[in-house]
């Protein structure tokens, strides 16, 4: 089954239902306190498709965008998963769309997700994605909580 994601982040603290079908629910709420002007979709909405997820991003940004590290936490049915962190925008040769973005400006991007090619284990996960304009990870640009359902096993 395919499915569009699609949702608009805009208030702080409340949890929105983004995306079902028949193997996959997500919601989402932002970590912070600060509303945030954010759109986001995904298609498909399932995690049996083995093709690669489509995403794209629209974004105004609070602060300048010269250097973003961003930062993944997962984790599967409570226990943690995943530690990931890459550097997207450095200030030298960055080639992300999203580097030198101004503040106010808005940042429109299309990407793919290539974790779709994984076979999801049935069970909770929550993704926490954390973006920081310094590498010390004291100076955050956005964070967002998803939830993340997988109702049956790939297999």
């Amino acid at each position: 089954m395919f499915g569009l994601l699609f949702f608009i982040l805009f208030t702080p603290g409340v949890s929105e239902f983004l995306c079902t079908s028949s193997d996959l629910e997500m919601s989402y709420t932002f970590c912070d306190s600060t509303a945030h002007a954010f759109t986001f979709n995904l298609t498909p909405c399932s995690t049996m498709n083995k093709s690669v997820w489509k995403a794209a991003l629209t974004w105004i940004p609070r602060n300048d965008i010269h250097f973003l590290k961003i930062v993944f936490h997962v984790w599967y049915d409570g226990a943690k998963a995943l530690h990931w962190k890459e550097v997207l925008c450095s200030g030298d040769d960055d080639e992300y769309s999203v580097c030198g973005t101004l503040k106010g400006e808005t940042l429109v991007a299309a990407f793919d997700i290539k974790g779709s090619r994984i076979n999801f284990p049935k069970g909770n996960y929550r993704v926490i994605v954390q973006g920081f304009s310094d590498d010390s990870e004291n100076n955050m640009l956005i964070c967002l909580n998803f939830t993340m359902i997988v109702k049956q096993d790939a297999f």
